[in-house]
């Protein structure tokens, strides 16, 4: 049986993790369904941004103990944890909508993503101490980058648990709702972001990630006409299309090339 399900509808892929009576706790088969299922929306063309969520009542609670301590496989897909952490070669954006627990490798699956959706019950943190673990899937560096140094190192190393309000104020947590607005949500900001043009997405984010890289504004923006994200935005239809159709007063029509 699946571990996962996707959707796919109007340019937007959904992936959900649906063991909700596991807290949608990760096993070596999600890791090979996500790994998949996140290559075939890299790989679609008519796919501009994925949505990762869980089912019931949690985000992902992490990797399933009880298979590990069973001694299951545990080597990562092609692109690491829950086949996205080391997913540095897709410039398409990828939105957590987290419903619920994200903790251990769920927290590090959304520190993967570029929004993080929460909604008010949702809570976060990196329990692997407790367990005799480190958080190798991402979780140390991630959050050391899109958070404050000390309030980060407070939540490893305490294996302090967070809400939605406070990941908000720490600044990795996009936006929070209440419960019953979340699906709400993610329709409002898949919509605000499929107004744009994919080739723009898409650049946008290589640029950002690569621009990171650099030591400083100056370099990076020296460096950005380089880049290849940048040459395939200016070369691109859509980079064409936005002042065509501006000129034109109507809305412009994005291939997505």
């Amino acid at each position: 049986m699946a571990q996962i399900r996707v959707e796919v509808a109007q340019g937007v892929r959904r992936v959900t993790l649906d063991r909700p009576d596991q807290l949608n706790a990760i096993t070596t088969q999600m890791h090979a369904e996500l790994e998949a299922a996140f290559n075939a929306f890299a790989a679609a063309e008519n796919e501009h941004l994925c949505l990762i969520t869980g089912a019931g009542r949690a985000f992902c609670a992490g990797t399933d103990l009880k298979e590990a301590a069973a001694g299951g496989n545990r080597a990562y897909p092609a692109h690491g944890y829950a086949g996205l952490i080391e997913r540095f070669d897709c410039p398409k954006p990828f939105v957590a909508l987290v419903n619920g627990l994200a903790l251990g490798g769920g927290f590090e699956l959304a520190l993967a993503c570029d929004l993080i959706i929460a909604a008010e019950s949702a809570s976060f943190g990196l329990p692997e101490p407790l367990v005799g673990a480190v958080a190798l899937g991402g979780g140390l560096h991630r959050l050391v980058r899109q958070a404050p140094l000390k309030q980060a190192m407070g939540m490893i190393l305490a294996a302090r648990r967070v809400s939605a309000a406070e990941g908000f104020a720490m600044g990795f947590v996009t936006e929070v709702v209440p419960d019953d607005a979340l699906e709400r949500a993610a329709e409002r900001w898949c919509r605000d972001m499929l107004r744009g043009s994919p080739v723009s997405l898409r650049a946008s984010k290589a640029i950002i990630q690569a621009g990171l890289a650099e030591r400083d504004v100056d370099a990076a923006m020296r460096a950005q006409p380089d880049m290849p994200a940048f040459k395939a935005w200016r070369a691109s239809d859509d980079a064409r299309e936005g002042p065509r159709a501006f000129a034109e007063k109507r809305a412009p029509l994005w291939t997505g090339r």
